[in-house]
């Protein structure tokens, strides 16, 4: 049993993308990003929905910030938008785009809401990606470029600094299985991009603290947690341990240890000579960060299978998933165990406390959970309520694990629930709605969910809210705005 009590100055937040809430693609002075290129290739996302509108948070941010105060928020996880403040990635800098970061920051200082500012969310201006994009290490010069304007523009109004987002997802859904923009199926050259991302927050982490020396830096890291099939099979710990290379260690190693993993290495052998690692590269990578950010949504089971997947039920799944992994043909994701939302993600509590320590002993730094949610259908009674009780169970069961994560020595110092609002979810298009707001994307009106009610409580009391038997709703209509 562990306290269900926060530690005194924990932050509870939520977290917002730029592409998948803001909208406002063509004005401000902002430009193509590789998101709006791909989500307006047919064939690529959902229906073919794109950002273009998204949650229209560029003209209805005040409302946005205000709902964040009603919630009782004191942290605030967004991205600002590289095609917003430098358009076209190496000219001229945008002071409309400068000007509404501000305004947003503005907002969140009137309600005493801590902005935490991720630089990097996926939003690739386009002509750099026409230039190469992240395999091409001219783009780590733009990024940092791009970090420390950004820095000195808002220096005095803000601390805590991401400098990207889930860099796995860009390299290895970007360039290497094409799910993600910019929709590149080249293998060998997502490695060569997730190095970029390793050199170009380690050269921005010199920039920033330049800048301003009391930042606190972080890199947000997207959890895998790849369990083999059979534990007793060797093949199938081999099999996890390629995966921990690909999705965990390919990050975590060059920061702590200021290496690449020799096991990975060698398994991609035969798609690189990984000759895009250069001298001074790790020496300027290890050691880079003030805390961590970890996103955490699910588990994963592998197992050692040559060939296709053996699942014809899973074939799909697998075959995008095997396209994510260079080098790694010879794994298979086993169906998932347990109850599984939308996304077809497990719901697995004991993962999140494991991945948690597993970050506490490999960084011995300061963690802030920065993304946590679920996906679920959300339907809208007679009455207007969403009832999304397996959502804010979701919540609790996690928050949970986190508190004994911090029981057994974990330094934890914040939460961000995935999303405040429900927005664009990438190549799924508007079909995935993971938010505490739910959005009508018709009238773009926002209506808080049973789960907003919930993590409203759990702020206001610092402590976990029972999700039985307890009503969370009076007998009024929902909060609409």
């Amino acid at each position: 049993m562990t306290s269900s009590q926060f530690p005194d100055g924990f932050l509870f937040g939520a977290s917002t993308a730029s592409y998948q809430i803001e909208g406002g693609v063509a004005e401000g002075g902002r430009l193509p990003s590789i998101w709006d290129t791909f989500s307006h290739t047919p064939g690529l996302t959902f229906e073919g929905d794109t950002g273009d509108v998204a949650c229209d948070h560029f003209h209805r941010y005040v409302d946005d910030i205000q709902a964040m105060a009603d919630l009782g928020l004191t942290a605030y996880r967004f991205s600002m938008a590289w095609p917003r403040i430098r358009p076209t990635g190496d000219g001229e800098f945008n002071d409309e785009g400068f000007a509404f970061y501000h305004r947003i920051l503005d907002e969140l200082e009137k309600h005493g809401i801590e902005p935490l500012v991720t630089l990097y969310h996926w939003d690739l201006p386009q002509p750099l990606e026409d230039l190469g994009g992240w395999p091409e290490r001219a783009t780590v010069d733009r990024f940092v470029e791009y970090a420390r304007r950004t820095v000195e523009e808002f220096k005095d109004r803000v601390t805590y600094w991401t400098t990207f987002n889930e860099p796995w997802c860009t390299a290895f859904l970007g360039y290497s299985s094409g799910a993600h923009a910019p929709g590149r199926s080249e293998p060998a050259v997502s490695l060569a991009a997730a190095h970029h991302l390793n050199l170009a927050h380690g050269l921005a982490y010199a920039a920033i603290k330049e800048v301003k020396p009391d930042a606190k830096v972080s890199i947000v890291l997207n959890s895998h947690l790849p369990r083999p099939w059979n534990p007793a099979d060797p093949r199938d710990v081999e099999a996890s341990e390629k995966i921990d290379a690909l999705a965990n260690r390919i990050f975590i190693d060059p920061f702590t240890v200021g290496e690449y993993p020799a096991d990975l290495m060698a398994f991609t052998s035969d798609l690189t000579d990984w000759s895009f690692v250069q001298d001074g590269d790790l020496d300027a990578i290890k050691g880079t960060l003030d805390l961590v950010g970890v996103n955490y949504y699910s588990s994963h089971i592998v197992r050692h299978h040559a060939g296709p997947p053996s699942n014809s039920g899973e074939d799909g799944h697998k075959s995008t998933i095997h396209r994510c992994w260079p080098g790694a043909d010879d794994v298979e994701f086993m169906p998932l165990i347990g109850k599984r939302t939308t996304m077809n993600w497990n719901v697995d509590p004991s993962g999140f406390h494991a991945h948690l320590m597993r970050m506490h002993r490999e960084f011995g730094l300061p963690i802030i959970v920065t993304e946590n949610g679920a996906s679920w259908q959300d339907e809208v009674s007679e009455d207007g309520r969403i009832r999304d009780a397996d959502r804010y169970t979701y919540l609790h069961d996690h928050m949970e694990a986190l508190l004994l994560a911090v029981a057994e020595g974990a330094d934890i110092r914040g939460y961000m629930a995935w999303s405040l609002m429900d927005n664009f979810e990438w190549a799924y298009g508007y079909s995935k709605r993971f938010g505490l707001l739910r959005v009508d994307y018709n009238t773009q009106a926002r209506t808080w969910k049973d789960s907003a009610y919930w993590y409203a409580e759990t702020i206001a009391n610092r402590a976990l809210t029972p999700v039985v038997g307890v009503e969370l709703l009076p007998e009024t209509p929902p909060r609409v705005y």
